[in-house]
């Protein structure tokens, strides 16, 4: 009886198992098509996030197939052989998506082959006449002599920013040209035949990238340090009536993401680098000139970056748990307000223009009024009627009222820098209405520190 009971168990266990795992290949249709209808989704929202993505990907398809003519054509194969597949790996490893990232590779990658091939053929000559047991030991002590040097000079800041990939194209190229030709008698023509493909690839990348729909790095630039300025504006514009809770405009009150976006400026720094030393590649296109002074907008960005740890402590004044009484605030809140509002207006009119790559003398009239209200705010702040109950009050707007002034003095530095970036790009003036004859109306009036 045990054991027929025992075998019960396993038929039912076995039956159980079997029932599993019918249920399991059965389901893996429905999984594999819910799963594909989640990539879909993705690639959708990709897609729809920057459209010129499809067309990067559309642009590198097409300068591979180009370059793989050379494989496929018996033709032109026999002109190259095998080393046609440098050409297509070339197409691979440097088209990228802006103008300048895909010139800065191509550049590099073209010199660094060229230089390298040059100067490996002539150690290879220089070798080959120490005799069949010097050759490897010269050989070797060149490698190590270039690929040691090549790789210190990759430290240098100034190199690495803009070169770092040719230097390690260069060390490459010549370490493989020099231990092949140790095997190869025929060094000069596998050289040629491999910068020759590697030039072929290099400018097919190029002019792809260049002839269709081109991506340039100088225009992401420019509109992402101006919007970083914009988003700045966007939060004193709400900050005033936030802090001390006047809601005369309630619909907008209602999206306080404006409180939050100025947090991607802090972390803008190296994207904005990068973005510098890939501009620099690129040629003359619409308002920027190939000598288009990119190096302001590294000082552009830093003021901005300065300006907004100033209003992150703003903000966190926003979610201080020490209660300021109405009396003080109200005392404070006519002239703040209108400090807080009419610099973010400055710096929103600001970005607008510049977007544009213009000038407009309506900041400075935004500016004035940020002076007269800072001068207000100075008054109170050496108002000595204070009630020493109050002093904690008075402390805590006071802390904020500070905080704006030394907002003021640093956006009065960021209009110096853009009024420079446009004298040096030679923007044009959008208010012809106000007389050229004031330039120095937007440096007059600094704020000074308490």
């Amino acid at each position: 009886m045990e054991m027929d009971s025992s075998n019960t168990r396993e038929t039912s266990n076995g039956g159980t198992l079997l029932i599993m795992t019918c249920r399991w290949v059965m389901s893996l249709p429905y999984k594999a098509w819910d799963k594909a209808i989640d990539v879909a989704k993705e690639a959708k929202k990709i897609g729809k996030e920057d459209p010129r993505r499809i067309i990067h990907s559309v642009k590198l398809g097409l300068a591979l197939t180009l370059v793989s003519v050379f494989y496929y054509f018996n033709p032109l194969y026999e002109g190259f052989e095998v080393n046609a597949i440098w050409a297509v790996l070339t197409v691979v490893v440097v088209f990228e998506f802006s103008v300048g990232a895909t010139l800065g590779k191509g550049l590099n990658r073209m010199v660094a082959t060229l230089v390298a091939g040059t100067l490996a053929i002539g150690t290879h000559r220089i070798a080959t006449h120490s005799g069949h047991t010097g050759e490897p030991i010269l050989v070797a002590i060149f490698v190590f002599i270039v690929a040691a040097t090549v790789t210190f000079t990759r430290f240098f800041p100034a190199l690495k920013a803009r070169y770092d990939y040719g230097l390690t194209i260069f060390i490459l190229t010549f370490s493989l040209v020099s231990v092949s030709g140790y095997r190869d008698s025929q060094v000069l023509k596998m050289a040629h035949m491999r910068v020759t493909t590697i030039i072929i690839g290099s400018c097919t990348s190029i002019i792809v990238s260049i002839l269709i729909c081109p991506v340039w790095i100088g225009e992401d630039l420019h509109k992402l340090v101006l919007g970083n300025i914009e988003k700045l504006g966007d939060f004193l514009e709400g900050f005033g009536s936030e802090y001390f809770e006047v809601s005369e405009d309630e619909p907008s009150n209602n999206d306080k993401s404006f409180l939050q976006n100025y947090k991607s400026v802090l972390t803008s720094k190296s994207k904005e680098e990068t973005m510098i030393n890939l501009a620099k590649w690129e040629p003359s296109h619409g308002g920027f000139r190939f000598c288009h002074p990119w190096k302001q907008y590294l000082k552009i960005g830093s003021l901005t970056r300065e300006c907004a740890y100033k209003i992150e402590a703003l903000n966190n004044s926003l979610h201080s748990k020490i209660q300021t009484s109405t009396g003080i605030q109200k005392k404070f809140a006519e002239s703040c307000i209108k400090l807080s509002v009419e610099s973010g207006k400055a710096l929103k009119e600001l970005s607008s223009a510049t977007k544009k790559m213009k000038r407009s003398n309506s900041v400075a009239h935004h500016l004035s009024n940020s002076k007269a209200a800072a001068e207000t705010v100075k008054l109170l702040l050496r108002n000595n009627s204070w009630e020493v109950a109050h002093l904690i009050d008075v402390v805590s707007v006071g802390a904020v009222a500070l905080l704006l002034l030394e907002v003021l003095e640093s956006i009065e530095k960021l209009v110096e820098a853009i009024d420079e970036l446009a004298s040096m790009a030679h923007f044009k003036t959008i208010d012809p209405n106000v007389s050229p004859e004031q330039p120095h109306l937007l440096h007059r009036g600094t704020v000074q520190p308490m």
